[in-house]
């Protein structure tokens, strides 16, 4: 029993020892993951540089604010004491941590947990068969009564512009985390049309070169169905985003204010756009590689109709040739004093003759 009791005593001393302290910035592991942390009364800033957990006893004291952070790819350790502070559940902190999820929406008891895909352009003087047109993020979003941690992953996203831009309206962020979580999705969801305006380009840019004169040359294969390629992969980060939407415009979710449900319709209508959008899209690079893929069909038949013409017409003297080449004593005109300039003169006329049928037919 000692040794038992021995047993239990170093587990939670070790537990205790991995601990994170979240009571004072200096001490906090966090380190370079933590991009700000505020807190909120009233839709404004509290000035101070407390630490998170000094911060957060601040907010429930006065039970009338919230306290938001943001977070850049922490590891498993560095999410260890947040999770903790908040009791947010395992499996959501799993989702966080190691990303590469889905759009969704799901309730663990009062905290709310969101995942929005974030994309943008990327800028290419010309596309070519390896050019990256669309690069792709995360934005996890936990939302409690009084907090919100935003958890992103990527090299873009930021959500710094968007952090000013509702401290400028304080009438929105006084509503609590659920202004934030739609400030969010509105933010994901402009950068959606953003990107696919940009896309439209691309697309018109192959669609003129494959219907230009020269579309079989000008045109690559490959230009456009690395093109496809960029815009399925943002179909996957659009399209999965109406259903949780569609969850927080329309069920009731105690982490979702109800002045604030109406505005998640409005950023799912914004969404459906950019849906139907890429859908059009999709079939019309489609078409466009059936068409360019047409084009090099038919500018190989027209070769293969050139070699054929050239070949008809070759096969006449050759003929001849081949006659006269035989070397037999008694053949016509062979000692005649004409016979040569004779048979030369039948040669090319006949050329001439077959050649100007093929140009007439349009094979030449």
């Amino acid at each position: 029993m000692s040794m038992v009791g021995s047993l239990r005593k170093m587990a939670r001393l070790a537990r205790r020892t991995r601990r994170v302290d979240l009571s004072h910035p200096a001490r906090s592991p966090l380190g370079t993951t933590v991009v700000n942390c505020v807190a909120y009364r009233d839709g404004r800033r509290l000035t101070g540089k407390d630490g998170i957990e000094e911060s957060l006893r601040r907010v429930r004291k006065h039970k009338d604010g919230f306290l938001w952070i943001g977070l850049h790819e922490p590891s498993e350790e560095e999410f260890a004491g947040i999770a903790e502070l908040f009791d947010l559940h395992p499996l959501a902190v799993e989702d966080a941590v190691h990303a590469h999820q889905r759009p969704k929406v799901e309730r663990y008891g009062e905290v709310l947990f969101a995942v929005f895909k974030t994309v943008t352009y990327v800028d290419h003087e010309q596309l070519t068969a390896t050019s990256e047109v669309v690069d792709t993020g995360e934005i996890m979003v936990f939302t409690g009564p009084d907090f919100v941690v935003t958890v992103r992953h990527g090299r873009h996203g930021s959500l710094g512009p968007l952090r000013e831009a509702l401290e400028s309206d304080t009438e929105q962020l006084a509503k609590g985390p659920s202004a934030v979580l739609h400030a969010i999705a509105d933010h994901v969801v402009d950068d959606y049309l953003s990107v696919v305006d940009a896309v439209q380009g691309d697309i018109e840019q192959v669609e003129t070169d494959v219907f230009s004169p020269h579309g079989s040359k000008t045109a690559d294969a490959g230009r456009i169905y690395q093109l496809k390629r960029e815009l399925l992969e943002l179909k996957r980060a659009v399209t999965p985003l109406a259903r949780p939407l569609t969850v927080l415009a329309t069920e009731p979710c105690p982490s979702v204010d109800a002045d604030i449900r109406p505005y998640f319709r409005d950023v799912a209508d914004h969404l459906a756009r950019a849906t139907e959008q890429i859908g059009s899209f999709d079939g019309l690079i489609d078409s466009i590689l059936q068409a360019h893929l047409a084009q090099v069909t038919v500018a190989q038949n027209e070769d293969m109709r050139k070699i054929t013409a050239w070949a008809a017409i070759v096969a006449v003297p050759t003929m001849v040739c081949g006659v006269y080449g035989m070397n037999f004593d008694h053949m016509p005109e062979l000692r005649w004093t004409y016979g040569y300039p004779l048979v030369l003169g039948v040669m090319a006329t006949a050329c001439f003759v077959i050649h100007r049928g093929f140009k007439r037919n349009g094979w030449l």
